[in-house]
């Protein structure tokens, strides 16, 4: 019974980061917290990393090497709907469903990495991934249908906002940390390292998601722009 219970709070919480949230659940906010560090960080491993620098709306961290265990990219016009269809992919994963059949511990944050269609009626592409905890990193149990990302050291610029994520506010996040860069050298590093195809070339913004479906407050989600320069 009670590795039952254990398995229905992990399956609680990853449906809750892949998922948005109840929609009776939404129209609750509170005010921007950046810098806030994630509560849920606490309790269960997230990836380490390095404050380098506070902006007005936005910081920037230097991340060490991470390993995810990531899904096929989703094709669907909503962020919400598609993290849903990765879901149960990822739990089972964690579960043991993998090729060395072990039970993976759960960490956070779920991220989503977002490839916006041109139109607004138009499929986007979603890649759903899940933080490898460190002492699984040097061998990654792998799956079928999920592939390993092994992240070099990389910069990432960060916005953090409140409440459940939903398809109607995202998008706004991300622009909003978009602006806040405009004319730093920081926006300068980012549109280098997408032109020359280096990190965060693969997708316009990624998603974080830290939260269990129990926290109602103090909920914090990230918008990351990554980005390699020379230190």
């Amino acid at each position: 019974m009670e590795l039952a219970g254990l398995s229905f709070l992990k399956l609680s919480f990853l449906l809750s980061l892949l998922s948005g949230g109840s929609d009776l659940l939404s129209p609750i906010s509170e005010p921007s917290h950046l810098g806030k560090f994630p509560p849920s960080c606490n309790r269960i491993e997230c990836p380490n990393y390095e404050m380098v620098h506070a902006g007005n709306g936005y910081e920037i961290r230097r991340y060490d090497t991470t390993v995810w265990i990531s899904t096929e990219p989703i094709q669907d016009i909503s962020l919400v709907d598609a993290t849903r269809t990765a879901f149960f992919q990822l739990f089972n994963y964690i579960q043991g469903k993998n090729k060395y059949h072990e039970k993976i511990e759960m960490t956070a944050p779920v991220i989503s990495q977002v490839s916006p269609s041109d139109g607004p009626f138009c499929e986007s592409s979603f890649t759903v991934s899940f933080y490898v905890p460190k002492k699984n990193q040097p061998d990654p149990a792998p799956a079928e249908n999920l592939h390993i990302q092994k992240w070099t050291p990389r910069y990432v610029a960060v916005r953090q906002f409140s409440g459940f994520v939903s398809d109607s506010t995202v998008g706004e996040e991300a622009a909003a940390l978009s602006a806040s860069l405009e004319g730093t050298a920081w926006a300068n590093a980012i549109e280098k390292s997408k032109e020359d195809g280096g990190v965060g070339a693969d997708s316009a913004y990624t998603v974080a998601q830290y939260n269990s479906p129990f926290e109602f407050t103090g909920r914090v989600n990230e918008i990351w722009l990554p980005f390699q320069m020379d230190d």
